[in-house]
């Protein structure tokens, strides 16, 4: 990653992951995205390339980040979906003409027209958000249970059962923090 930027932080699930391009939301929240061109950064690692992007299109997926973060979260918590978030999500769908590939060794990519490469890129990403909050896919939204992030997330795991969007930063920071009570507890008593 170009250096004096956070790295991104990438998971399976598309759309929870395009959330993941602003984390800490809770506490001193961290803009993974804070320009175009991290906007196009992060759609090619996901698989959505796109030659350049605009300070328009970057606002764009801004919006669209938000929404799907509002309605995912009051899916998460069994709340009615906020009406101004489903709207958004529905309009960048609706908007990208992106089509389904298969590559020669058998994988799904995405192709993106020339012209509307970032709006269909988040027509993609709009698609993805309505399967996993419409309940389609095989899996469960959650929120972090960091208090400072707070993130919502899409758990597979067998047991539906995780607690943090991801292991490696929100689980082990309490992690780390439950450990270093603890040690200091331990401490005080001797």
């Amino acid at each position: 990653m170009p250096a004096g930027f956070p790295d991104f932080r990438l998971g399976t699930v598309l759309a929870t992951s395009f959330t993941a391009t602003l984390t800490e939301r809770r506490g001193d929240a961290v803009e993974r995205i804070p320009t175009p061109q991290r906007l196009a950064d992060w759609l090619a690692v996901s698989g959505l390339a796109v030659d350049s992007c605009t300070a328009e299109q970057l606002e764009l997926a801004r919006e669209l980040r938000e929404s799907i973060h509002a309605a995912a979260t009051a899916a998460a918590l069994r709340d009615p979906l906020p009406q101004a978030a489903v709207e958004v999500i529905n309009a960048r769908s609706a908007q990208g003409r992106a089509a389904a590939v298969l590559t020669p060794d058998g994988k799904r990519r995405w192709q993106l027209s020339s012209a509307t490469a970032v709006e269909d890129a988040l027509g993609v990403i709009a698609a993805d958000a309505i399967s996993i909050i419409s309940g389609e896919r095989d899996g469960k939204l959650a929120l972090c249970a960091s208090p400072t992030c707070q993130a919502a997330f899409f758990d597979t795991s067998q047991s539906r059962t995780r607690r943090w969007c991801e292991m490696n930063t929100c689980g082990n920071r309490h992690k780390k923090a439950r450990f270093n009570a603890n040690h200091r507890k331990n401490r005080a008593a001797e």
